[in-house]
């Protein structure tokens, strides 16, 4: 959907500070000219996926008796024995993967309007979203790896070309002067500059730079994961030790793209490895007590390093969130493998099944457009201070309330713009999906 590192950024881009990744300054929402009353929420750094068609695994067929045949005059040979940890083949969308992922979006939102620093122990939205994504890019590399990367990229640029054009105009108002690196507002191979004043907006674009490098990289990935898929698997943690203990990475774009790529490439890979049937291969003692340690470090390391950026946050520290992220999905995405999970209960709720297929429908627009929610939330609850009764009967200096104006307009925002997905994708645009 989030999910850093501690990069100062860029000050050439503006003058008070710009950082990218993980790490970033807590800072309020809603802009200094709203006066207003005082909100205590405030903003606790980036969290995020991404929306894909998923699969299911095979239903099997109904049994049915043939009728005898007439013995052949010679024997025939026999079948090859069917191979019991193949992949199953994709039929349709995985209720499982779709509630991962609508889960994920809440649980960024959530993050960014109260800013918890235990939700992203209880729940590891980014991790998630990144491992889901590297499932489906493996599923799509069964075709010419340029025309999904072309596809990939065709779905991902339109929805942020025109939200960005909304979040660049307003800077320009609000004194921006940009440069050359204004590219990045058209292809984001690295972080979009901006100012201080629509910072909390073109924050999160972390997420979607650090997606398209892994979108180009994974032809490459792949290849080398199939050459021995357990050994590539494990190693894939090595970078972010590396980065961490061994090498610190420039203090600009490339720096903070590259510790981004090595914090989640492990739940990529892990991607790979569910489509591939690698985890149904692998025994449930190891895969818990493996995972269960991966969380252990990622924990403890967290807490015992909080001196170093004021909170145990998985956010702004990077090797934690690796760990932590890493055993938690690894459970997840284990489960799925070797229980068959499907979700299929949950869809026989036909409101909350109707909303898990907008959330995954409209997940760019959701995640792009969540943050100018949330700051809009602030300036508009201010004006119900004018109004007696709903200063006197509403909670207007709660966070909840805050939520709640929130996800009103989140789903305008839905509704608004989500027809620029449709578009992407080569659909006809429809107002819900």
């Amino acid at each position: 959907m989030s999910w850093g590192t501690d990069q100062p950024g860029h000050p050439q881009d503006h003058p008070q500070g710009y950082g990218y990744g993980y790490g970033q300054p807590q800072q309020p929402y809603g802009q200094p000219q709203y006066g207003g009353r005082p909100y205590p929420q405030q903003y606790a750094g980036h969290d995020q996926q991404w929306y894909a068609p998923e699969y299911v695994p095979e239903q099997a067929t109904a049994d049915y008796t043939a009728h005898p045949a007439p013995e052949p005059e010679t024997e025939p040979e026999p079948e090859p024995e069917p191979v019991p940890d193949a992949p199953p083949k994709p039929v349709g969308r995985d209720r499982y993967f779709d509630t991962l992922r609508a889960v994920a979006l809440v649980r960024v939102v959530t993050y960014h309007t109260f800013g918890w620093a235990w939700a992203g122990m209880v729940f590891p939205s980014m991790g998630i979203m990144f491992a889901l994504a590297g499932t489906l890019m493996a599923k799509s590399l069964e075709r010419p790896a340029l025309k999904v990367i072309r596809s990939r990229i065709r779905r991902l640029l339109p929805p942020f070309w025109f939200w960005g054009f909304f979040v660049v105009v307003a800077m320009l108002i609000h004194g921006w002067m940009p440069g050359w690196q204004i590219v990045y507002w058209i292809v984001p191979l690295g972080d979009p500059p901006g100012n201080a004043w629509g910072e909390q907006a073109w924050e999160i674009l972390w997420y979607l730079r650090t997606y398209l490098w892994f979108v180009l990289l994974s032809p490459l990935l792949l290849r080398v994961f199939r050459l021995a898929p357990v050994g590539v698997l494990v190693l894939s943690l090595a970078p972010i030790l590396v980065v961490h203990f061994l090498w610190e990475p420039p203090d600009n774009r490339f720096g903070s793209a590259l510790t981004d790529l090595a914090t989640f490439l492990f739940c990529w890979i892990l991607g790979f490895a569910h489509r591939d049937g690698v985890l149904q291969r692998l025994k449930p003692f190891a895969v818990v007590v493996l995972s269960l340690a991966a969380i252990g470090y990622g924990g403890w390391y967290a807490f015992t390093h909080q001196a170093e950026t004021g909170s145990y946050d998985l956010d702004d520290i990077p090797l934690a969130q690796a760990f932590w992220s890493a055993g938690f999905v690894t459970l997840l995405m284990y489960a799925k493998a070797h229980f068959r999970i499907d979700f299929a209960g949950p869809a026989h709720f036909r409101r909350l099944d109707r909303i898990v297929t907008i959330f995954n429908a409209r997940a760019v627009t959701l995640y792009l457009w969540h943050e100018i929610a949330l700051i809009l939330a602030v300036p508009l609850i201010d004006q119900f201070w004018n109004v007696p009764a709903f200063e006197t009967y509403l909670p207007l200096e709660s966070q909840w309330f805050m939520f709640g104006i929130g996800w009103i307009l989140i789903a305008v925002f839905i509704l608004l713009c989500g027809w620029v997905e449709d578009v992407a994708a080569k659909k006809k645009p429809r107002l819900l999906p």
